[in-house]
């Protein structure tokens, strides 16, 4: 096996520090070549010596992907290598669509995408949508996270699908523009994940792993051990398609080829089962039925070149076959002795203490390449084992030991290997160079796309300054109407502006803004005049520490409430005294101030001066209670339902019910003898306005059935919202008369 390539230590650090700061993993991966790539990397970037693009790359992490980029050659198309993928198309793909079972595909190493799509046309094309989007999923890794994400998006350039057939063009993409994008049905199917095929544990149960011109990358230690896990990988008789420059398979034992030229194997079935006791049999052939005849079995036994000798449960040589007597020196006279007398109990191999622990495990002890001295110098290798013969109820009968001559084999494994070590050293040699000249072919590939991909990126950016220069002076001219339009902006917020001061300084109340920490923000006309403290002077003040009239330590609550959203708005009314010293009530509303739909920034307050809106309710207050003891029964009603809405606090000396008692009691309850209909027939003059007044002498019933005989004064108030009947009740059974003069 070809030794490691030694690396230089700035070379060595810097794959550590790639792989420690972004988890990509280079064991395992051709020095040489990785070293090419990145000193490529390196001159693009302008850094010398790789200490010091180490230190480029910690002080610009992006440069990883660049990195990343350039030692990942992402050649890869459509059907690349025609003839290859018809190989597969009509070697593989028919034994892999048989039957109903899910179809599980593997294209490892997948770059950007066209591999794994190309899969998926091939089995859509064979197997039809419903059957391929109900049984197959494939798997694409690739180590290249940005490659992965190209994959994804499945849209390419016109020139990325040349390699796909026309009509399979037209059936499994969609055309927008200058691109095409892979189908709906076939991206569904396609699963895309980053993976280290070195490193990472396979993916199982694969009926078909596509690995092309990876393994060229890899060192041939490594490339041994990629092979082991994709044997791992594919279940049985599932098939590996690799690159045309890939040709470990020539000598690995782990596939056979169905395709050599065109790199396709197949995993071979396991063609052996394990037997109950512990044989092994050719699958789907019976075993021979037992044979009982003695004779038979001693004439087979001594045919054979093996020795064998049998020691029954006392410990007594039991049976001795032909190749034992010539091999061993044992004769027909030995038999029936103690084994332990003979000197084969101990040579070549101390056997007694074997056979006891072949008995106690149950099962076989295997020892390899004894040396054994024959008479006149000749020296054996034997390989000896102790195999324990079970009787009936699992009582040991006896024990079977075997002599096998190895010597001849051994002699031929030690020239065989010194032969396979030459070979290998040789195959592997000419494989490098192979793989050599195979990345360099795929290097010089790369660059000349690279080359291409400039050229029309020069040729595109040429047009794109042509047509920018188009834009800039367009974005010019509309700059200079922009600006026009800023200007007559700016004329009419300035006017804006000016009718909206003009507009506060007008407005006969104080309006305060505050922000979230309550310090002033703006402070209008009205609340200089009445507290005395100019805008200026307040403005960025702490609103609870400003020494004006207004307690306004009082609204600290109602202030952090509503600034809170525990309340929506708030209102107080205090009592205060303005910058000359005159006695005033303030009503103060406490509201929150948004802006766009956010949370709140601030309270706004609307400071107004209810001193004679107070006063005045004070008075009417005053007049409702003198008019209240004035008029000792006063009720007012609903002019639908004649029902009592508001009864004065004298009624419950006429009628015996408080005012609560009286609400929701109609007139035809209290007036005795009285019905709705008739009650509504005296009034109906009130509602047409033919008269201003009703007067009603009548019974009226008090509370628990006592009546007294009552006057009932009734007006009808249309201006009232609603409109309401009044009613004044006089009792007339103590009224007093004045006696005629004379």
């Amino acid at each position: 096996m070809a030794e490691a390539e030694p690396m230089e230590p700035g070379f060595a650090e810097l794959l550590a520090h790639v792989q420690n700061s972004r988890g990509l993993d280079f064991r395992g991966y051709k020095k040489t070549s990785l070293r090419r790539r990145i000193l490529r990397r390196m001159e693009e970037v302008g850094v010398e010596g790789f200490e010091a693009y180490q230190a480029f790359l910690e002080a610009h992490p992006q440069e990883f992907v660049g990195l990343l980029n350039t030692v990942l050659i992402n050649v890869t198309s459509f059907f690349r290598d025609a003839e290859a993928w018809e190989a597969l198309r009509a070697e593989a793909i028919p034994s892999l669509i048989e039957g109903t079972r899910p179809i599980r595909i593997w294209s490892a190493g997948c770059a950007t995408g066209q591999e794994p799509y190309s899969l998926a046309i091939l089995l859509m094309e064979a197997l039809g949508s419903e059957a391929f989007g109900a049984r197959v999923k494939i798997y694409a890794t690739d180590l290249d996270e940005e490659a992965l994400r190209f994959a994804r998006l499945a849209t390419y350039s016109a020139r990325d699908v040349e390699a796909v057939p026309p009509e399979l063009l037209e059936r499994h993409f969609d055309n927008a523009r200058d691109s095409y994008t892979v189908s709906r049905e076939l991206r569904k199917a396609v699963i895309f994940g980053q993976h280290n095929i070195v490193t990472d544990a396979p993916i199982s149960r694969i009926n078909l792993l596509s690995c092309r011109n990876l393994l060229i990358y890899l060192e041939g230690e490594t490339q041994e051990r990629v092979l082991e896990r994709l044997h791992y990988a594919l279940a049985e008789d599932g098939l590996l398609f690799l690159g045309k420059a890939e040709t470990q398979m020539a000598r690995s034992r782990l596939f056979q080829p169905v395709n050599l030229k065109h790199r396709l194997f197949r995993r071979p079935p396991q063609q052996w089962r394990r037997t109950v006791t512990g044989g092994a049999v050719f699958q789907g052939r019976p075993p021979p039925p037992l044979q009982h005849h003695a004779r038979l079995v001693e004439a087979i036994a001594d045919r054979s070149p093996t020795a064998f000798l049998a020691v029954d449960d006392q410990g007594v040589l039991a049976y001795v076959n032909a190749a034992a007597r010539r091999l061993l020196d044992v004769t027909e006279d030995d038999l029936g002795r103690p084994f332990q007398d003979l000197s084969v109990s101990y040579r070549p191999v101390e056997l007694r203490s074997q056979i006891e622990e072949a008995s106690r495990q149950g099962r076989a002890i295997r020892i390899e390449n004894q040396l054994h001295d024959r008479p006149g110098g000749t020296q054996l290798f034997l390989t000896v084992e102790v195999m324990p013969l079970e009787g009936g109820e699992d009582r040991r009968r006896a024990s079977l030991i075997a002599f096998t001559d190895v010597t001849h084999m051994q002699n031929l494994q030690r020239e065989l290997k010194a032969v396979q070590e030459s070979l290998e050293t040789t195959v592997e040699e000419l494989q490098s160079a192979n793989e050599e000249l195979e990345t360099t072919n795929e290097e010089l590939q790369s660059t000349n796309e690279e080359l291409e991909t400039t050229n029309e990126e020069l040729q595109s950016t040429n047009e794109e300054l042509e047509t920018t220069n188009e834009e800039l002076r367009s974005t010019n001219d509309a700059l200079e109407a922009a600006n026009e339009e800023l200007r007559l902006e700016e004329e009419r917020s300035g006017e804006y502006r000016r009718r909206t001061d003009a507009l506060l300084a007008r407005i006969e109340a104080g309006l305060l803004t505050l922000d979230r920490q309550l310090r002033v923000e703006s402070w209008n006309r009205w609340s200089e005049n009445t507290w005395g403290l100019r805008a200026e002077e307040v403005r960025g003040q702490e609103f609870l520490d400003l020494d004006i009239g207004l307690p306004v330590k009082r609204l600290q609550d109602s202030l952090l409430s509503v600034l809170a959203g525990k309340a929506v708005q708030a209102e107080e009314t205090l009592e205060a005294r303005d910058r000359r010293g005159r006695a005033l009530f303030c009503r103060i509303r406490i509201m929150q101030r948004h802006k766009d739909g956010a949370g709140p920034e601030g309270l706004i307050l609307i400071v107004e001066d209810v001193t004679e809106a107070s006063r005045a309710q004070e008075e009417a207050q005053l007049l409702s209670r003198m008019l209240g003891r004035a008029l000792p029964q006063s009720y007012l009603l609903d002019p639908q339902t004649l029902r009592v809405i508001l009864a004065s606090q004298g009624s419950e000396e006429g009628s015996g019910y408080s005012p609560s008692e009286l609400r929701g009691l109609s007139l035809p309850e209290l007036v005795s003898g009285a019905t709705a209909a008739s009650l509504h027939d005296l009034l109906r003059p009130l509602f047409k306005g033919e008269r201003q007044e009703v007067v009603l002498e009548a019974m009226m019933r008090a509370k628990h059935g006592a009546e007294h005989p009552a006057e009932f004064r009734i007006r009808y108030i249309p201006e009232e919202t609603p409109p309401v009947l009044v009613a004044l009740v006089n009792g007339i059974s103590e009224r007093v008369r004045l006696p005629p003069s004379g």
